[in-house]
Formats: C-alpha cells, sequence, structure tokens
C-alpha cells in the first residue's frame, strides 16, 4: 500500500533532488533505483536500511516496510511511500509495473549478483539497466548543511581525543584505549565509530591498519591513534600520535618528516590540482629524506557520509580537485618492527585552496603525555 505525499522536501533535499534528476536526464535515465543506503539519504533523508528509492522525472517514490512507517513519516512524508509485504525485489517490481516503467536502471555497486537477478526477474516486464555514477558525482561536493555536520562530527573526535588523551597512563592496553576514545565520543553526541579505531603501541604503529590488542602502555611509548566520529551519519577522520613521557629518536625523526610531508600537500590541495599531482608532493618529500618505500597507501580519500568514499587522492586519479570536496589528507611512514607515525587532517576545498577543518594540535612537544 502507497502512502500519498503530504508536504513538499526541505529546500536542500529538494536541489539534491532537481540535480539527481539533471544529471539523469543527461544520462538518458528516465528511472533510477536506489539501494544503497547512505545514497538514499543524502538524496531524501530516509534513513532506514533494507529500502529503495526509485526517482522518476515526476516522482520520488520510497519502498521500505512497517517497521519505518512512523520514521518514513518524519523524514520523507513528502514522497509517495510503498509499504512491502513481501521482499524487496519483488515489491520493486510490482512498483515497476504500478508506474508502467519500460527500462529502470539499478545501482550496480550497490546490490548483489544474487539481488541483481532477482530485481530482474521480479521486475519485468520492465529491463533493467546498470546505471552511469550519478549519486557518486553529486555527493562529492558537499553543501553548505553538509559541512557543518561535518565540522560537528571533527569537533566530537576531537574533544574525545583530548580527554582520552589526558587518561593515558603506563600500564594501559591499546583496547582499554580505543575503548575510552569511542566511550568520549558517544558522550559527546556520537552515533557510533566512522570505522574501528585503530590505536597503535610501539612496532603496531607500523601497522597502517592495526587492530587495538594487549599490547600496553610504557615509558618512552609511541602511540598512534586513527579515529572518528558519526553525527547525523556524516563521518570525521584523523589521526595523532601520543608518545608517554618521551619521544623515541628515531620516531622523533620521521614524525618531522611526516608532518612536513602533510604540510607541504595541503598546501597543494587547490582547485584544479590533479589528485596524483598533490600525491605526490607529499611522496617526493618522504622520498627525498629516504623513506619513500615506507609510504605504500594513498594520500587521502573523499569523506562524508561513508568514511571513505570519492574522490581519492591517490597517485592512481587524475580527477582534479574542486571547490566543495571534502578529503583527508594523511601522508605517513611505517617502519617494521620500529613503528609509525601517521597525521591525518580534514580538508575542505575553497574557491582558491583549501581550509583545515581539524585543528587538535600536531605540535611534537603538545603530543607528550
Amino acid at each position: 500500500m502507497a502512502k500519498r505525499p503530504k508536504t513538499g522536501p526541505r529546500p536542500f533535499i529538494q536541489a539534491r533532488i532537481e540535480g539527481c534528476r539533471a544529471v539523469m536526464a543527461e544520462r538518458g535515465v528516465d528511472a533510477f533505483l536506489i539501494t544503497g543506503r547512505m545514497d538514499h539519504y543524502y538524496l531524501t533523508g530516509f534513513s532506514g536500511e533494507d529500502s529503495a528509492v526509485l526517482i522518476t522525472r515526476r516522482g520520488v517514490h520510497v519502498i521500505t516496510d512497517r517497521r519505518f512507517e512512523t520514521s518514513s513519516a518524519a523524514e520523507v512524508g513528502w514522497a509517495r511511500r510503498h509499504f512491502r509485504k513481501v521482499l524487496l525485489p519483488e515489491e520493486v517490481g510490482n512498483v515497476c509495473r504500478k508506474l508502467k516503467l519500460a527500462k529502470l536502471h539499478i545501482q550496480p555497486g550497490a546490490v548483489t549478483v544474487a539481488d541483481h537477478a532477482e530485481f530482474r526477474k521480479s521486475a519485468k516486464p520492465t529491463r533493467l539497466a546498470n546505471a552511469p555514477d550519478i549519486l557518486g558525482q553529486l555527493r562529492r561536493f558537499k553543501d553548505r548543511d553538509e559541512l557543518s555536520v561535518i565540522k560537528r562530527a571533527i569537533k566530537v573526535a576531537e574533544d574525545a581525543f583530548k580527554a582520552t588523551r589526558r587518561s593515558i597512563r603506563v600500564g594501559q592496553t591499546e583496547r582499554e584505549m580505543a575503548a575510552r576514545l569511542e566511550y568520549e565520543m558517544a558522550k559527546r553526541g556520537s552515533s557510533g565509530c566512522a570505522f574501528p579505531s585503530i590505536v597503535a603501541e610501539g612496532p603496531n604503529a607500523a601497522l597502517p591498519h592495526a587492530v587495538p590488542g594487549s599490547r600496553k602502555v610504557r615509558k618512552g611509548s609511541a602511540i598512534l591513534f586513527d579515529w572518528g566520529a558519526t553525527v547525523d551519519f556524516y563521518c570525521s577522520d584523523l589521526t595523532r600520535m601520543v608518545f608517554v613521557g618521551s619521544i623515541p629518536p628515531k620516531i622523533r625523526r620521521i614524525y618531522g618528516i611526516v608532518l612536513e610531508a602533510q604540510e607541504k600537500a595541503i598546501e597543494a590541495v587547490k582547485p584544479g590540482e590533479r589528485m596524483c599531482d598533490v600525491d605526490a608532493v607529499a611522496r617526493r618529500y618522504i622520498k627525498k629524506h629516504g623513506f619513500g618505500k615506507f609510504f605504500g597507501h594513498g594520500l587521502g580519500h573523499g569523506m562524508g557520509l561513508d568514511v571513505h568514499e570519492p574522490p581519492r587522492l591517490s597517485w592512481m586519479s587524475e580527477e582534479k580537485l574542486a571547490p566543495g570536496m571534502v578529503v583527508t589528507v594523511e601522508p605517513g611512514i611505517y617502519l617494521p618492527g620500529v613503528g609509525g607515525v601517521r597525521i591525518e587532517d580534514d580538508v575542505v576545498v575553497t574557491e582558491r585552496a583549501c581550509k583545515v577543518l581539524s585543528s587538535v594540535s600536531k605540535d611534537l612537544q603538545e603530543s607528550v603525555v
């Protein structure tokens, strides 16, 4: 059964829908099925899972179930809502036939092979086709409302880190520090971690995606923290080092190199610059100082509703930066058996350069507890 819309969407949601329809028209797409949860949240504000949003030239259809009857009324009461009593592909087929759609474009990256087969079977006689990257193109550019929420997510993460840093004591485990950090984020309004928090002491910091374990803080520890908060579905992503009592000489040396590489790369983040060229700024500096083979990942990534989303600030991307893009800048040096350093900030590309959104200190001496 479908619920008819009552009021119109908020202006910024209407603008996103119009933007989506404009790209659809350019690409020859008349009907677009959105099954990626963060994609349909971005476009409509609807947050329910195991659901879909169907955009046509004239209508917005939300296909969900009765678990989300109340929440969908609040979030998308202006849309045509369809509450299914069958599996999602079957209800999508029912809606396609009601609308007499000749062709339906779906998100190829947001459905499994098995689900694709079910959609194709259930939608008949509507034909299925893979949609171009419509929402990836739109989501690259953050509007004022999105930037406001991202800034809140960054502040929550930074304040939680400062509180956690004050609580660090010799004998604590990586797992204990990660739990404290996540508690401090939740206390300040984070609905969950943007990704599994990384807290890596000593040699474990040489693993870019280390998993917190039972390794303990000791005097002279160098600890890598990589963490992020989620506020109203938007993410933050930061990395800082904490030193307990003193700074190991080799780590001190590579910290200065990584920090300088990051600052040079941030200066290079400007509209019109290729992603690979910005990556090269940091990579060349690290290589010049003899540590090129110890920096193996890309310089950064886009961030928003997903903590990793387009664009990619990497040697593999020739895409150009443009105003409104939010990216991380996070060079690192990782020395097996010794430890590692990564420093990460979130920046937004402006009309002429970029603005760093994060502010927690990177000063080496202020990193000592």
